[in-house]
């Protein structure tokens, strides 16, 4: 299996940190140039650095809310990188409330990245770079919290169901394009954060007791399915879902 992108562009949104960074340096390291798009300008700055050093990747700093931005952002990297064959839309945030407790702000706040800004990303990168070629492959971060209900997660988990029905219907209309749009679900995955969280025995026991794996995700698991699914090797899988979350969905 070849899954060499030589040649390919690739956007990445919230490229700075976690599943964003890992997914854009196996991009990277696959032969692709990797447009690093996050709000952060410090931690972007940095990631960015490091890119530019190797020579696979440039910098653009992108709050996926401010929708009149997105195309701009697009069109510069078509500029200065060229066409983009792969977007992978990797900008997320969680506010961690039960149902009872979410107000408006929270509501607004989780959804207008999850799902709102990463669909006008889909949208402006096909109208401008797919459509036209008839080519390209998209993959949306979704989450095992779109499939599934979990505690405190009313406004992620709206979002993040969002994200699996719109990357089913934009497979469906973009398909006459020869557009592949999939998404990955993954459960939680190892980072700081979810360390620290790991340490409160009630939810170590949730998380590892419903796995069947035993153990969470690394960001390198969900990059390696971003990877392939972008990769020409799934040529004929469109309108997915991918589940990578050791087993929790098949109980």
């Amino acid at each position: 299996m070849d899954l060499r992108l030589n040649d390919k562009v690739a956007m990445v949104t919230g490229a700075a940190s976690g599943i964003g960074l890992a997914c854009a340096e196996l991009l990277a390291d696959s032969g692709a140039k990797v447009a690093l798009v996050d709000y952060n300008p410090e931690t972007l700055a940095e990631v960015t650095r490091k890119g530019e050093a190797r020579g696979t990747a440039k910098g653009y700093q992108l709050d996926v809310t401010d929708v009149p931005r997105i195309a701009p952002t697009v069109s510069r990297i078509r500029e200065e990188l060229g066409e983009i064959d792969i977007l992978v839309c990797s900008a997320g945030v969680n506010v961690r409330q039960a149902a009872h407790e979410v107000t408006e702000k929270d509501w607004d706040t989780v959804n207008n990245v999850n799902i709102k800004g990463l669909f006008f990303c889909n949208q402006a990168v096909a109208i401008q770079s797919m459509i036209p070629r008839k080519s390209g492959a998209i993959v949306n971060i979704a989450s095992l919290m779109g499939l599934v209900g979990g505690p405190k997660r009313t406004a992620y988990c709206a979002s993040k169901g969002a994200v699996v029905q719109v990357t089913r219907a934009e497979a469906v209309d973009w398909a006459p394009y020869n557009i592949r749009i999939n998404a990955v679900a993954p459960t939680w995955v190892l980072t700081n954060l979810t360390r620290e969280l790991l340490k409160d025995p009630v939810a170590s026991d949730y998380i590892i007791g419903n796995t069947p794996l035993r153990r969470l995700a690394t960001v390198e698991d969900v990059a390696a399915a971003v990877c392939f699914l972008a990769s020409d090797e799934a040529s004929m899988i469109t309108g997915t879902i991918l589940p990578v979350d050791g087993g929790w969905t098949a109980q």
